[in-house]
């Protein structure tokens, strides 16, 4: 497995006031034939995420068509889960509704950040999301208490919402938290099992993160790729296969990219999301500093 850059798509540069820094969590809506929504999180000048979009020909995202002016969905009110900030995590079209699941950032505690997730929907066509709570839709429990749970990848197959979600085992200190892939179920896409079960787990008592899964079933095998670190290092890109989709092998030698030795993913590669459109295979992903530098993406070589 091979995947081929082919550079960046999207370069934050105070074009708005949502978005004068950072491109953050590419997730790719399609729209017709080749155009794409790219929805992702830029910040403003207090370091406050909200989702905006960009639209783009997928067969040359190099050439931005539009970038919202304001953005999508805006941060929460005042003492909500999400009132210090927004970012998209997944999204996806169930009976002429889009589903977009979101993350929201707060401040309401001793470590740097609480990230849970949320859900906004869209009825027409992606022109407005409104959420359909206040509330987080994935939250702390008994079993899963620390404030890292945040969406990732969702598959429905059979009348099943099946969900990959990031999910903190605890707090290794208030700036560095330890969390890996877990899985759960769901009929609507709201209310959701969760049974502990983990998906892919750490391969060494030094790795702290396992994050941003994002999956496709292809020959009926599940191939998950997803974004890694040790310590407090920055992510790098590993890749696991599943037969069921609740238990993965890792397989990080077969990932395919790595970083470059220079420019603005030489640093770190990290939040991929993958997706097939006209048999091709993408993945958008951003680079050195959580997306500082923005996003870009590369294509699966399958000779």
């Amino acid at each position: 497995m091979k995947w081929i850059k082919k550079g960046q798509i999207f370069i934050p540069n105070n074009q708005h006031n949502w978005v004068k820094t950072h491109g953050m969590l590419p997730v790719a809506d399609h729209i017709c034939e080749d155009l794409f929504k790219i929805y992702f999180s830029g910040r403003d000048e207090s370091n406050i995420s909200r989702i905006g979009y960009i639209t783009i020909d997928i067969k040359d995202p190099s050439k931005i068509l539009e970038l919202s002016e304001n953005p999508v969905v805006d941060i929460g009110k005042l003492g909500s889960y999400d009132d210090n900030g927004v970012s998209p995590t997944f999204i996806t079209t169930y009976e002429n509704k889009k589903y977009m699941y979101i993350m929201g950032w707060n401040k309401g505690s001793k470590v740097r950040a609480a990230e849970v997730s949320g859900l906004a929907i869209s009825d027409d066509s992606g022109k407005t999301y409104l959420r359909y709570s206040k509330a987080p839709v994935i939250d702390r429990t008994d079993n899963e208490p620390y404030t890292i749970l945040v969406i990732s990848c969702i598959l429905i197959e059979n009348g099943v919402w099946r969900m990959w979600y990031d999910s903190a085992d605890y707090w290794i200190n208030e700036e560095l938290p330890r969390y890996n892939i877990k899985y759960a179920e769901s009929t609507d896409g709201i209310n959701w099992k969760r049974e502990g079960i983990v998906s892919v787990d750490y391969k060494s008592n030094e790795e702290t993160r396992v994050s941003r899964a994002s999956i496709i079933k292809d020959d009926g095998v599940y191939k998950m790729w997803f974004c890694y670190a040790m310590g407090s290092g920055g992510y790098k890109m590993g890749y696991a296969e599943s037969i069921d989709g609740y238990k993965f092998d890792r397989m990080d030698y077969k990932v395919g990219i790595d970083l470059s030795e220079t420019g603005w993913d030489s640093e770190m590669i990290c939040y991929p999301y993958v997706f097939k459109h006209k048999d091709i295979i993408y993945m958008l992903y951003c680079g050195n500093g959580y997306g500082r530098t923005g996003f870009g993406y590369a294509i699966l070589d399958n000779e």
